[in-house]
């Protein structure tokens, strides 16, 4: 088994997997879908290339929520000109986007082709296409591939450092959830979710459900308590 761990990091990212039109919702954490196709995306895969991004579905994937951000709203105006024959008309077009702001999660992705992994390892180093966190508007940071292990997903996600900011952990000092595959987490809550690839076509975007499931897991808190100037007094 080989795994990668991506770190998405950001001021904005957004996950949305059920939100169309005006509306554009983002998930409390990143979907299936979505890094399948930013690995899609790195590989150069083009979106009609529905049996390639499908065979990515066969990977071990699991995500753990570092730190929860809190959801923000982006209101957009644009204006569309001859919405209607007349060519006098004029609409502002609104929109609505949502967006998860200062949150950090880490996701893994493995499989036993060691030799595949190896080629996305290197496509995610050196990416074809430009990679997001989940909208153009936000691209990923520079320490997005996080490390490469011989571990599961699990044990992975299990045994790497907390990523939350030291003010992040100072106040939560708890467990943290880990979502994955329902198969990689016989014992978590399980739940249904729409983020298996089906296509990813411009003009038919389609999306099966998957099965996953959810787990507090520890983690160790290495942060440091703030400094008390009061307490020599």
């Amino acid at each position: 088994m080989r795994t990668i761990l991506l770190k998405f990091a950001g001021p904005l990212q957004s996950w949305g997997t059920a939100s169309h039109f005006e509306s554009r919702h983002t998930d409390l954490y990143p979907s299936k879908s979505a890094v399948i196709g930013m690995i899609a995306a790195a590989l150069g895969y083009r979106r009609s290339e529905d049996e390639k991004i499908r065979r990515l579905n066969q990977l071990h994937f699991a995500v753990r929520a570092d730190q929860e951000g809190k959801i923000t709203e982006d209101y957009q105006t644009a204006h569309q000109y001859k919405y209607k024959p007349d060519p006098v008309l004029e609409r502002t077009y609104v929109t609505h986007r949502y967006y998860l702001e200062d949150a950090v999660f880490l996701a893994a992705v493995g499989h036993e082709d060691d030799q595949w992994m190896a080629k996305i390892e290197k496509a995610l180093r050196y990416p074809y296409f430009q990679l997001y966190l989940g909208r153009r508007s936000c691209p990923v940071t520079a320490d997005c591939l996080f490390d490469v292990t011989d571990q599961d997903v699990i044990s992975a996600l299990k045994q790497a450092p907390w990523q939350a900011a030291g003010w992040y952990k100072r106040m939560h000092q708890g467990p943290i959830y880990l979502y994955a595959d329902a198969e990689l987490l016989p014992n978590g809550k399980r739940s249904f979710r729409r983020d298996q690839v089906v296509s990813l076509a411009e003009r038919g975007r389609k999306y099966a459900l998957r099965q996953e499931s959810s787990a507090l897991v520890q983690v160790e808190n290495d942060s440091r308590p703030e400094h008390d100037v009061f307490a020599s007094i």
